[in-house]
């Protein structure tokens, strides 16, 4: 079982900037993988970044060169800093936690872009 704290959404206009913050927590847990999903009304769930515990990082080409994934080494606390905010980057956010091969989702964190 994974517990999750999500803050940082909101309503930004575009070209501005959010920061997401993700802490997951639980018994025994050994992190694999942590980052951000998103999901737009009406469309299929979608990965953001995922940063893997070697350190590698992928992030979707969407969002490549304008959000930022960060964190403590063993990514139980993990931020998203999302500049240069796009109408279409409007979606749920929700951190997933990759765990004994099993991914978990937060309940996710509204970021709307609108002018």
């Amino acid at each position: 079982q994974v517990q999750f704290v999500e803050s940082g959404g909101g309503l930004v206009q575009p070209g501005g900037s959010l920061r997401l913050s993700c802490t997951a927590s639980g018994s025994r847990l050994s992190i694999q993988a942590v980052g951000w999903d998103r999901q737009a009304p009406g469309k299929q769930r979608e990965m953001v970044v995922r940063r893997f515990s070697g350190g590698y990082t992928n992030y979707a080409d969407s969002v490549k060169g304008r959000f930022t994934i960060s964190g403590d080494s063993a990514l139980n606390t993990v931020y998203l800093q999302m500049n240069s905010l796009k109408p279409e980057d409007t979606a749920v956010y929700s951190c997933v936690v990759r765990t004994l091969g099993s991914d978990y989702w937060g309940q996710g964190t509204q970021v709307t872009v609108s002018s």
